[in-house]
C-alpha cells in the first residue's frame, strides 16, 4: 500500500510537476526584483527550465509506466500556474497584458467548467486540441520576447499583445464549439 502512495504521489514526473510549481515564486522574485535587461533573461531562464520540465515529464511518464491519475491532474495544474502568474506579472510592464489575463481566467474558466460537466457525464478530452497547443505556445514565445528584449518598440508589444487576445478568443471560440459537440454527442447517447 505504501508503495503504491508513493508511486502516486512521488514518481519522476510528479516530482517535476512539483518543481515547476516551485519554480513560479522564483521567476516572481527574479521579475519584480529585475534591475536590468541580465535580471529579466534570468527570469526568462527560469520560465524556459520550467517549459522544459513540462516537455519531459509526460515523455518520462510514458516511457517509464509512471502515468498517475494524479499526475494527469498535477500537470495541467502547474502548466495553468505557471502561464497565470507570468502573464500576471507582465501587466505591470504592459498594462494592456490586462486582456490577456482577462481572456486566459474566461477562457480556462470555461473549459474547467465544460470539462467538469462533461465528466460527469463519462465524457472526457483525451490531451489538448490543436488551437489550445498553438495559442500556448504562441504566448510563451510572445512571453519570451517580452521578457528578453524588454526595450521593444511600444508598437511591437503592443502588436504581439493584441494577436495574442485574438488568437485567445479564436481559442475560446474553438472550444465553446467542442464542447458543444461533445455536449450534443451526450444528449443523443443518453436518448439512446
Amino acid at each position: 500500500m505504501r508503495q503504491d502512495w508513493k508511486r502516486e504521489y512521488f514518481s519522476v514526473p510528479n516530482l517535476m510537476g512539483y518543481f515547476r510549481i516551485i519554480l513560479i515564486p522564483v521567476y516572481l522574485w527574479l521579475y519584480f526584483n529585475a534591475s536590468g535587461t541580465a535580471d529579466y533573461v534570468k527570469a526568462a531562464a527560469v520560465i524556459g527550465i520550467s517549459e522544459l520540465t513540462d516537455c519531459f515529464d509526460g515523455k518520462i511518464a510514458r516511457r517509464f509506466d509512471l502515468i498517475t491519475e494524479w499526475g494527469k491532474i498535477l500537470d495541467p495544474i502547474a502548466d495553468k500556474l505557471t502561464l497565470g502568474a507570468v502573464i500576471l506579472s507582465l501587466t505591470f510592464r504592459y498594462p494592456l497584458m490586462r486582456a490577456v489575463v482577462l481572456l486566459y481566467i474566461v477562457k480556462e474558466g470555461y473549459m474547467l467548467i465544460m470539462g467538469g460537466l462533461m465528466m460527469k457525464k463519462g465524457r472526457h478530452m483525451d490531451g489538448a486540441q490543436w488551437y489550445g497547443k498553438v495559442c500556448t505556445a504562441y504566448t510563451y514565445v510572445m512571453i519570451f520576447l517580452l521578457l528578453l528584449i524588454p526595450g521593444l518598440p511600444a508598437m511591437a508589444t503592443k502588436a504581439m499583445i493584441g494577436l495574442c487576445c485574438l488568437i485567445m478568443l479564436f481559442t475560446l471560440a474553438s472550444y465553446v464549439l467542442f464542447y458543444g459537440r461533445m455536449r450534443k454527442e451526450a444528449g443523443e447517447e443518453e436518448s439512446h
